[in-house]
């Protein structure tokens, strides 16, 4: 009997958190959480602009100071300035309110004092769900994995995201729609986190029109918010595939908004990425097609439908990325493009892809070499 070719074991790594999910439950389950983790000093963190909800939803809370210097990216100084604030004031509980910048600023304070975080997101960004946490310093942006940044417990409540603006509803629902296809060719894809990924676009894909439609509806939310966690975990599980190392890269370099960066740069990797990765492509066509999306020849262009649909953003100029940047953001991305990608990447490629998604140009597929 011949043996059977090696094959490269795949892994699973799932995460051990606790998530709240429901209508009203910012207001109604946090105390309960808190006592849950056995903290008393509470650092609340939130952006200046949701301070007030912040505040509100933490009245009658053990919070002993509030940290409201949160920026896009975590530049170092701004962890710094969030950890100083935790130890000179004993917290033992990082209590993070806002988007995904928000709880990155807890994580950064996380990895260093190894405090938890009860995590409020307000937006579909999902880093709640993760164990990535990302620091930028000197127009670098660096980022990495580590269990103890894992929030433990996540309080969803879907009438937190009714007030969010609709162009930052969309793009941070793309952001999330970015985790789901990202997952599918990232460096530890599974079964199971493809399994994920796929029932997480669908999800996204069949609730973020509703949003633009009518932003009252709750029961839209609530699956948006659902289909952001499923996206967020395959993520976690799969690692950062050649969309999000673009991004990190651009991000930290450029400053530009998180995520709308990430919707415009996903049309252009998935169809950079199609014509070596068919199965992937094929898992994406069918999760559209059944949020409604279906006919239209190929995962980019049932993208591309959707988007339509959303009024999605489509350049990186229009986000701060110039024309004169894209030869040096192509050297930097290929630095960090993994070697499992399906399709090999050259600085040629990726300074295609980026002019295009600079100029707002429709993907090609692939992207012409320039």
């Amino acid at each position: 009997m011949s043996e059977a070719p090696a094959v490269e074991p795949t892994v699973f790594e799932s995460w051990s958190q606790r998530v709240v999910l429901g209508t009203g439950a910012a207001r109604t389950a946090l105390a309960g959480e808190i006592e849950r983790l056995s903290a008393s000093r509470v650092l609340l963190l939130a952006t200046e602009q949701e301070l007030p909800l912040a505040r509100e939803l933490a009245a009658s809370l053990p919070v002993v100071a509030t940290f409201t210097g949160v920026r896009p990216h975590v530049p170092v100084e701004v962890a710094e300035a969030a950890r100083a604030l935790a130890r000179s004031n004993d917290a033992d509980l990082l209590l993070s309110v806002g988007g995904g910048s928000t709880t990155g600023t807890a994580k950064a304070v996380a990895l260093s004092d190894r405090l938890p975080i009860l995590a409020v997101p307000t937006t579909y960004a999902g880093s709640e769900a993760t164990p990535v946490w990302g620091l930028t310093e000197g127009g670098r942006k660096v980022n990495g994995a580590d269990p103890v940044v894992l929030p433990r417990a996540v309080v969803y409540d879907p009438q937190l995201t009714v007030t969010l603006p609709e162009a930052m509803t969309v793009a941070s629902g793309l952001n999330a729609v970015a985790h789901c296809v990202d997952s599918l060719w990232a460096p530890q894809a599974n079964a199971v986190s493809t399994a994920l990924a796929v029932e997480g676009l669908r999800s996204l894909a069949q609730a973020l029109p509703t949003l633009v439609s009518d932003g009252g509806d709750l029961t839209a939310r609530r699956q948006a918010l659902e289909g952001t966690y499923l996206a967020a975990v395959a993520f976690a599980a799969a690692g950062s595939g050649m969309h999000h190392k673009i991004c990190h890269v651009l991000g930290g370099a450029y400053n530009l908004e998180h995520a709308a960066m990430h919707a415009v740069v996903l049309p252009h990797v998935l169809a950079f990425n199609t014509p070596s990765a068919p199965e992937e492509a094929s898992r994406v066509v069918s999760a559209l097609a059944s949020a409604g999306f279906g006919g239209h020849g190929s995962a980019v262009g049932s993208l591309l439908a959707l988007y339509d649909v959303l009024g999605a953003p489509r350049s990186l100029g229009a986000l701060g990325l110039s024309e004169t940047d894209v030869d040096e953001a192509a050297r930097l991305c290929l630095e960090k493009i993994p070697p499992s990608n399906p399709r090999p990447v050259g600085v040629t490629d990726l300074r295609a892809l980026l002019r295009r998604a600079q100029a707002g140009q429709t993907p090609t597929d692939p992207p012409a070499a320039t």
